[in-house]
């Protein structure tokens, strides 16, 4: 296994930074976000599925600095609601990404419907300034409560009660959370990858 690659990752989220640096950092010589490098850029997430949109962001680094870049893109599929809300979770409910709103409309959406089954998605890219991309994806799976338990965590986490923990990730901690995660699934896939290469 060479470490001869800087990365750069397409985030400035701290707790996502510190997940990657420990699950892939034996891989790469420096890992960087975005802050470091001094970039600033909103980058359209138009794609129809997460790789896509891991895809774009990752390819859109990687050219604008010639680093090998990582981009995550995730979010909450609902079986009843087709994969809703899916690649707009953020802005389920409208721009501003609003999570308070997202979880009301979630629950609206919800009201009377006996299947609750849901999962967390997270697809995880690499771009290399060579052009090549690898991929690869986690999910967590669960199901959608009637009402919200918890302050942990973010977005739809309160909402969403974990099979494996058997309680919300409101409730959860971080570290719980962190084992069982969609990314943290995802990151391990790719750990597998990269240590094939």
């Amino acid at each position: 296994m060479k470490i001869t690659e800087d990365l750069i990752i397409a985030s400035n989220n701290k707790h996502k930074v510190v997940e990657i640096k420990q699950i892939l950092g034996d891989f790469f010589k420096n890992i960087y976000t975005l802050s470091d490098k001094n970039i600033n850029v909103e980058i359209e997430e138009n794609g129809n599925t997460f790789e896509e949109n891991a895809l774009i962001k990752a390819k859109y680094i990687c050219e604008l600095t010639g680093i090998t870049t990582l981009s995550d893109d995730s979010g909450l599929e609902v079986e009843a609601l087709g994969g809703a809300p899916g690649v707009y979770s953020a802005r389920y409910a409208g721009e501003p990404s609003d999570s308070n709103k997202n979880n009301q409309k979630l629950l609206a959406e919800m009201k009377n419907i006996q299947n609750r089954n849901a999962n967390f998605t997270s697809v995880i890219a690499i771009c290399y300034p060579d052009g090549k991309t690898i991929t690869a994806k986690g999910a967590t799976y669960g199901k959608i409560l009637t009402q919200a338990e918890g302050n942990n965590g973010f977005g739809y986490d309160p909402l969403f009660f974990s099979n494996d923990l058997q309680k919300s990730f409101g409730i959860a901690t971080a570290q719980e959370k962190n084992a069982i995660s969609h990314r943290g699934r995802a990151l391990q896939k790719m750990k597998e990858i990269l240590s094939k290469q």
